[in-house]
């Protein structure tokens, strides 16, 4: 997925015809060769065992929220505090269908997506005509308020004791899952790539530089915004979706702050408007704090003090995350071939 190479002229035509295509897409030939190796992995000692493929599960999942959140923080600089609570909207929506009305899952996740979409949206249209940090803030209050309700609404949700919810599969193997969330991943990038590459992205990136700017130049920035932020949370209720229908159990901690901040460290140390950076240190940083999280189970929360240090780093050294450094890489790499 990563799109920073640039890859000298070549006489191979048919491997630039290849390129032309995957370009089209928002994608690299070393993005695909990543992908299909995500794929492969499963398969691959020692990563075929079922716990190391549940925390795939998890790290795709971590990775789709991620590209979805740098949609609207990367873009249009607004930071959805409530980002774990459109998830959680989408998650409790399509549970709820699939144990009070018999829907299947498979439908459950999409309409799970529209009441969302919709909060979303109203919120967008209540905060994003006002500058600062109110829309942040707000997204942050909206979300305490809807964790209240799951919390306090037993009798629909179950609060703290878990709502049971049918799963995608019949099955309890964890390598099925591991590629429907990778499909969903990959979708969510594709979709929000496209809108990035068309005359929607171009508004995204000036409103993002300068809103006066792009007042200034024709550009409704209520408009753009609200729209952003509105897919944001189409994609953040889908992907909730997923989530209740793979763990099997659903409690009011999907919509923790404390899982926003989550998503947005992987976003932020992978680069900030790059879209696949999130999702590419998503992969490796799950696994280093699953594997924490088993040797240290005496150390709860020691993943956000991480998670904090990286961020602190990260800010200091490289502002664009693993993207920039992708990206310097990639210059001295074309430079090192063309002899320039």
């Amino acid at each position: 997925m990563q799109e920073g190479l640039k890859i000298a002229p070549s006489t191979n035509k048919p491997v630039n015809r290849v390129t032309a295509v995957l370009s089209s897409f928002g994608m690299t030939p070393l993005g695909l060769v990543v992908l299909l190796l995500l794929v492969a992995l499963p398969y691959i000692p020692p990563f075929n065992q079922e716990h190391i493929i549940r925390w795939l599960v998890s790290a795709a999942l971590i990775a789709a929220q991620a590209i979805a959140f740098d949609f609207t923080t990367g873009y249009i600089n607004v930071v959805n505090f409530g980002f774990a609570a459109f998830v959680g909207v989408g998650a409790y929506t399509s549970a709820l269908l699939a144990v009070n009305l018999n829907v299947s899952p498979w439908i459950g996740i999409f309409i799970g997506a529209i009441p969302a979409a919709v909060i979303g949206l109203l919120l967008g249209l209540l905060t994003l005509r006002l500058r600062g940090i109110f829309a942040a803030v707000m997204a942050w209050f909206v979300g305490l308020a809807l964790l209240g309700l799951t919390r306090n609404l037993v009798d629909l949700t179950r609060g703290p004791m878990g709502l049971n919810t049918p799963t995608l599969l019949e099955t309890s193997a964890n390598r099925p899952y591991y590629f429907i969330i990778l499909a969903m991943m990959l979708i969510t990038y594709l979709v929000l790539k496209r809108i990035i590459n068309s005359h929607y992205g171009l508004a995204f990136r000036a409103i993002g530089q300068n809103l006066d700017a792009a007042r200034a130049s024709g550009i409704d920035p209520t408009y753009y915004r609200v729209f952003n932020f509105t897919i944001q949370c189409l994609f953040a209720g889908w992907l909730g979706g997923f989530y209740a229908h793979y763990f099997g159990i659903l409690t009011p901690q999907v919509m923790l702050t404390s899982r926003t901040v989550e998503v947005l460290a992987i976003a932020y140390i992978g680069g900030r408007g790059s879209l696949w950076g999130g999702a590419a240190v998503a992969f490796p940083f799950i696994f280093f704090i699953e594997m924490l999280r088993s040797n240290l189970s005496e150390l709860p929360g020691l993943h956000l003090i991480i998670y904090g240090l990286l961020l602190i780093l990260v800010m200091i050294f490289y502002p664009g995350g693993f993207a920039q450094l992708y990206r310097q890489l990639a210059a001295k790499f074309s430079k090192l071939r063309t002899g320039k």
